[in-house]
């Protein structure tokens, strides 16, 4: 990314943004002014419920724990696991065009932010974002004075949104995501949601679906190259533990549900049962999409009469194990590394699905349910090319696996397939738009 000195007129967009912000905005950025109290003790709250970091608190009430390094710093900012993973691949695009420029990511969970302290580029830094509170908004931005502010996916907080403005030359908002649900909520706002998107100098949405209900809440054009999880590297692994779960599955039958959440859980081992009576040896490895599901999973398997065996307890697979739940952070990519088929989840259940091409870059054969609004485009190209199968329910899912076991051709024609529409995708999409990026900015 090219770096920009140029400085935006901050009393002139003031003045500008008091005349326009709808009354809905106004009476949310008033209220929120006297909310710091209630907005700490969520904090609070938060932190007593494991969702929260003890040792970076501060951080979300707008208090830096690194120093800014001097230079021209690039903001992005990314919710969660899968947003902060999209960005890296624009990470070390920035940084390899641009050797001095500070990179600055932030997110605003537990779980992404381990992700981001092991994949990130040593150059790279990373902050949990505040909370959407004026004040520790304010004291973020006059640590960080980033001069350039990228926002992945869905993040429109107002506060958040309108001080960057203030003070920021540039800003994009990428891989722009709206959900059904949000649209729909959205629509009912229409005078807040536009106002809000106006803030950005250029929309680029994740597929069409998205740009066009993206263009229809800004009622702007809306720039649309795909999914900048198409360029994702694939999950990290770790080869010791590949080898040992390898070993204690070794003559088994077996296969991965990865990313589930409640309600997907009954469907999975109600196949697992249909395909017991055949496959007396059948192992289901099961990763729940929030690992402190653990328990819940374990209660629903045992409703099923099936024998668990839990990772977060160091408990082994053994002769006995129906599941083994695979309830850690962070070690899906060993699951999709050893699996030759998998489940993405998100899918059964109305949640639109979770990312494809992360089974796709790692060999899976990929299965997955109706409800992928998430990735409509991805799984249309996966699908389209023969490396992914829907599965409405529990008996097509035991139908789907019956056959991939049988059939080692299939499924590897299956798996090739989805690695190499993941490949052939990710170059296109990051150069496109990192050069939409570059174009826009420049041209200011």
């Amino acid at each position: 990314m090219k770096r920009q000195g140029a400085a935006i007129d901050a009393e002139k967009y003031v003045t500008s943004a008091a005349a326009n912000e709808p009354i809905g905005l106004k009476l949310y950025r008033a209220a929120s002014w006297i909310s710091g109290p209630a907005a700490e003790m969520i904090l609070r709250q938060r932190l007593k419920e494991g969702k929260e970091d003890p040792a970076r608190m501060p951080e979300r009430t707008g208090l830096a724990g690194r120093t800014r390094p001097d230079g021209a710093l690039c903001w992005i900012h990314g919710a969660s696991v899968g947003e902060s993973l999209s960005v890296l691949p624009l990470v070390e695009r920035f940084t390899a065009a641009d050797p001095a420029l500070n990179i600055l990511v932030t997110t605003g969970t537990v779980t992404s932010a381990k992700l981001m302290s092991e994949r990130l580029p040593g150059r790279a830094i990373h902050q949990f974002i505040p909370v959407d509170h004026p004040r520790f908004v304010r004291g973020f931005l006059d640590h960080w004075r980033p001069d350039t502010a990228i926002f992945v996916e869905s993040e429109f907080w107002p506060n958040l949104l309108i001080e960057t403005r203030k003070r920021v030359a540039n800003m994009a908002l990428v891989n722009g995501r709206v959900s059904p649900k949000s649209y729909a909520d959205w629509k009912g706002k229409p005078q807040s949601i536009r106002f809000l998107l106006s803030h950005f100098d250029i929309l680029i949405a994740q597929d069409r679906q998205n740009a066009e209900r993206l263009s229809a809440l800004s009622e702007r054009e809306v720039a649309c190259y795909g999914n900048l999880k198409n360029a994702a590297p694939p999950l990290p692994g770790d080869v010791r533990e590949e080898t040992r779960i390898l070993a204690e599955l070794e003559g088994r039958c077996f296969w991965l549900a990865a990313s589930t959440h409640p309600g997907e859980e009954p469907a999975i081992f109600a196949a697992h049962r249909a395909l017991k009576s055949e496959l007396p040896n059948l192992v289901t490895i099961l990763a729940p999409r929030h690992p402190e599901r653990g328990d819940d999973v374990a209660a629903v398997a045992a409703k099923f009469e099936l024998a668990v065996r839990r990772r977060s307890k160091g408990q082994r697979i053994d002769a006995q194990t129906d599941i083994y739940i695979a309830d850690t952070l962070g070690e899906l990519g060993i699951f999709y590394r050893i699996a030759n088929a998998a489940f993405v989840g998100g899918s059964l259940v109305e949640k639109g699905g979770h990312n494809p091409l992360e089974p796709a870059r790692l060999g899976c054969a990929i299965l997955h349910g109706p409800h992928i609004f998430n990735f409509v485009e991805t799984y249309g190209d996966i699908r389209g090319a023969g490396g992914a199968a829907l599965v409405r329910n529990d008996r097509d899912l035991a139908v789907a696996l019956k056959r991939l076991f049988a059939d080692d051709k299939t499924r590897q024609a299956m798996a090739d397939t989805a690695r190499d529409a993941a490949k052939a995708s990710a170059e296109r999409v990051l150069t496109n738009v990192v050069d939409a990026l570059d174009e826009k900015f420049s041209a200011k």
